[in-house]
């Protein structure tokens, strides 16, 4: 980022990996973070608008900033939302945030999506590059939302080529304080795994998703990355890592019974996230480190360990 002192609107801020990137940005930046949660244990030099994204609110806030740049994180993932409730959220609130930008002259947008949304299959190649098909809709209808939102960001390329657009799409981000599926699979004591497979995972620690979105923030980024961790490894040594026990299913046995379970609450994982832990979703980080240099501060051990709190 040059010296000038940047305004940066975040949105999701008051998230985890939210407040990693205020944490990381707010002694450079002027942050200006959007969330309708509170943000407890804000710094003191970062704003913060206890807003709805959707809302007509939004706009009298990039009115009054008129930031230079956006890094929009204020996607919602919880798979007992419905699934209006999800579009609206998701895809109307990035919507919201993309108009705003334009409007109001940002000259710099960083969108945070997910390799997921090329969804794990028994056909996928060892590495996806950027311009693989995004295929995960077929299998989660949960990431439709996701795909539309990728989809939103390369459209928004092609009308506003005034605006440095980046899209990032991390692989499976864990940490301490995540509660998102691969996070709360990971800290499983008897974790299910499919018997006759072993497929190998990509995982990256927050903080470095954290840093990869300020590095993005740079003069000259543009276009699509994703973005890996300290490398893949095989879902059975992730577990001798952690020190668990897993119980290995049938995978004709295995999807009926998480169905039931997560429809009765008994389970926080939903059954759809089984193909993650049957088949292939390695991606190829090869353009992100090449076009900026960098790398996860993370070893494999320290990323999987922070699941735990260590």
């Amino acid at each position: 980022m040059s010296e000038t002192r940047l305004k940066v609107v975040v949105t999701g801020i008051a998230g985890n990996l939210g407040r990693v990137v205020a944490k990381l940005l707010h002694r450079e930046a002027h942050v200006i973070g959007i969330d309708r949660r509170p943000f407890v244990g804000r710094p003191k030099d970062v704003d913060h608008y206890q807003v709805d994204v959707r809302k007509k609110k939004t706009d009298e806030v990039f009115r009054r900033h008129r930031p230079d740049a956006v890094i929009h994180m204020g996607i919602m993932h919880d798979p007992r939302m419905s699934a209006e409730d999800h579009h609206s959220f998701n895809v109307l609130g990035t919507m919201k945030v993309l108009e705003c930008a334009a409007k109001y002259g940002v000259k710099k947008v960083v969108m945070l999506s997910s390799a997921n949304v090329y969804g794990p299959s028994p056909e996928n190649s060892n590495f996806l590059t950027e311009d693989a098909p995004l295929m995960a809709a077929s299998r989660f209808p949960s990431v439709r939302d996701l795909i539309e939102v990728d989809m939103l960001a390369h459209g928004f390329f092609w009308r506003h080529p005034e605006i440095e657009t980046v899209l990032l799409r991390p692989v499976h981000i864990v940490g301490a304080a995540i509660k998102n599926a691969p996070s709360n699979y990971l800290r499983l004591a008897r974790p299910w795994v499919m018997a006759g497979f072993d497929p190998m995972v990509q995982f990256i620690h927050t903080e470095d998703v954290g840093r990869a979105m300020i590095e993005a923030l740079r003069a000259g980024r543009k276009g699509v990355y994703n973005v890996v961790g300290p490398g893949e490894v095989p879902l059975s040594k992730v577990f001798k890592e952690l020190g668990h026990q897993p119980i290995a299913l049938p995978h004709l046995l295995a999807r009926p019974l998480l169905r039931t379970l997560f429809k009765y609450r008994l389970a926080s994982y939903p059954p759809e996230e089984l193909d993650h832990i049957q088949f292939l979703c390695m991606v190829d980080g090869s353009r992100w480190t090449q076009e900026t240099g960098w790398k996860p501060q993370h070893s494999m051990r320290e990323t999987l360990r922070s699941v735990l709190g260590e």
